[in-house]
């Protein structure tokens, strides 16, 4: 019964470490894509949306668009962007940025580099805080057994 008390929040830490790291690596990559000046002209082949939740829960609804580009050298590339514009619907024609070792990571975001720091940087925090309180509740959990086990014969 202890193990589950230290279980869950490793595996917790676990999946929120995970995340911090897919999280910095797509602001490397969109920052990268800003960063090396490369633009060209795609059009929206699709959108769609997903849902998640529902039920008990609150009902998050995100708009995906599909591109296609070529890139100076003359190869087509296709690539997925979550969160896009709701002004952006298919057949229109947008502006991409994209590095040249992998225009598959293009991003159709004008260049913000504030804003995607500060949302880097407050999901880092958050990340940050959610772990400190996993290891603060692993630690007390470590304290109360312990202190169970001092009265047990």
């Amino acid at each position: 019964m202890e193990a589950l008390f230290y279980a869950i929040p490793v595996l917790m830490i676990a999946l929120v470490t995970f995340t911090a790291f897919k999280v910095i690596r797509r602001s490397r990559e969109v920052n990268s894509a800003w960063s090396s000046g490369l633009t060209a002209e795609a059009r929206c082949l699709r959108t769609y949306t997903t849902t998640s939740g529902g039920g008990d829960t609150m009902v998050s609804t995100t708009l995906h668009h599909v591109y296609e580009f070529t890139t100076r050298e003359g190869r087509t590339v296709r690539f997925e962007e979550p969160n896009g514009p709701g002004t952006t619907l298919e057949g229109d024609i947008v502006t991409v940025h994209y590095a040249a070792d992998h225009p598959e990571r293009a991003t159709a975001h004008a260049p913000a580099r504030g804003k995607l720091a500060a949302g880097t940087g407050c999901m880092l925090v958050f990340f940050g805080v959610f772990i400190a309180f996993c290891l603060f509740f692993i630690f007390v959990a470590h304290e109360m057994f312990r202190v169970a086990d001092d009265f047990l014969p």
